[in-house]
């Protein structure tokens, strides 16, 4: 794995039915992806503003593009490359992260019971939920498919983004 401290990172904003997202990447591949809740949703998706963009983080954003726009053909896509510090560690919050990226896939969720199961720890429900809060890809690393064992949806980013894990996972099932 790559030492992302000496990664060249970029920034693009882009305008989505979510509100602002702000992805940053490098060559290698996407370091953080942030929704910046309250800001202007909008229905298309695009750049805001001059950027220069990595092939990985331009991928990134047509990945992103697909997904809301055109997300029956989304699957079609390889998923962006990932390459986000914590990513890149040996952690437990790593090692959550990288099995629900690989292992739930789209319009597919998975409980933070069954997700601790996959990880080979199924006591350590409490840290799924924590990797979830954590976790610095929202919406690549799917952490919106991640529901309570009762079926509800939990809270998302904190619970002040609980309508875009909805949306997300109800998008998703009609794929």
């Amino acid at each position: 794995m790559s030492d992302s401290g000496s990664c060249v990172l970029r920034e693009v904003t882009l305008c989505s039915p979510v509100g602002e997202i702000l992805l940053s990447g490098c060559e290698i591949g996407v370091h953080t992806i942030n929704i910046k809740l309250g800001t202007d949703k909008d229905e298309s998706v695009h750049p805001v503003g001059p950027s220069e963009m990595s092939p990985q983080l331009q991928h990134c954003v047509d990945w992103l593009q697909c997904y809301f726009m055109k997300p029956e053909s989304v699957s079609a896509l390889p998923l962006p490359t990932l390459h986000n510090p914590l990513m890149q560690s040996d952690s437990f919050k790593a090692h959550v992260l990288w099995t629900l990226f690989k292992e739930v896939g789209l319009g597919k969720t998975v409980s933070y019971k069954q997700l601790a199961e996959m990880i080979g720890n199924p006591k350590a429900v409490r840290a799924v939920g924590s990797a979830m809060k954590n976790n610095p890809i929202p919406l690549i690393v799917p952490c919106h498919r991640v529901l309570r064992s009762s079926g509800d949806s939990g809270s998302y980013m904190g619970g002040k983004g609980d309508d875009i894990k909805l949306n997300a996972s109800k998008s998703e099932k009609s794929i």
